[in-house]
């Protein structure tokens, strides 16, 4: 198992929609919103980085009002 942490930036008062999108992806185990340089913070577990890749670059950078994302790769314990 492979876990992601994904900090994305969001559009300016999206903060919510692109919330309630990411809380409905079965991969995505928690999501929080910061305060700062980004704006939300996704966990993600996968069975492969290959997956989190597909998930970060096909699921979260195409939801309308992402505007960049930046990727933490760890393995479970």
């Amino acid at each position: 198992m492979s876990i992601g942490f994904v900090l994305i930036n969001v559009s300016p008062g999206r903060e919510r929609e692109v919330f309630d999108i990411l809380v409905k992806e079965n991969n995505i185990r928690e999501i929080h919103p910061l305060f700062g340089e980004y704006d939300l913070i996704a966990k993600v577990t996968v069975k492969s980085l290959e997956e989190l890749g597909d998930i970060v670059f096909n699921k979260i950078r195409k939801i309308q009002g992402v505007t960049d994302t930046k990727t933490l790769t760890g393995a479970g314990f």
